[in-house]
């Protein structure tokens, strides 16, 4: 296997898992502005108001991107293994 091959396929799999990620640090960054902007305008300083309404979004965040994330991830480890022999070579 080449550097290049190498080098290719850790970038494809950094794009990939960036990819996954996305959408679930985009919704709680999101959500924790609102919630900041809040806790800045009420001055309630808990900080249960800022973690549990995080986790339940991004619950519901991943339960709505599944299909698509498992559709990115069933199509990258596909093309991983067709690849195989090309990566022993």
């Amino acid at each position: 296997m080449t550097p290049e091959a190498v080098i290719g396929f850790a970038r494809t799999a950094i794009e990939t898992t960036l990819m996954l990620s996305l959408p679930l640090l985009g919704v709680s960054l999101v959500v924790g502005v609102v919630l900041s902007i809040v806790q800045a305008a009420t001055q309630i300083q808990d900080p249960t108001l800022t973690f549990v309404p995080k986790i339940v979004v991004m619950f519901g965040a991943a339960i709505v991107a599944f299909p698509w994330l498992m559709d990115k991830m069933v199509g990258f480890t596909h093309d991983l293994i067709m690849n195989i022999p090309q990566y022993i070579q």
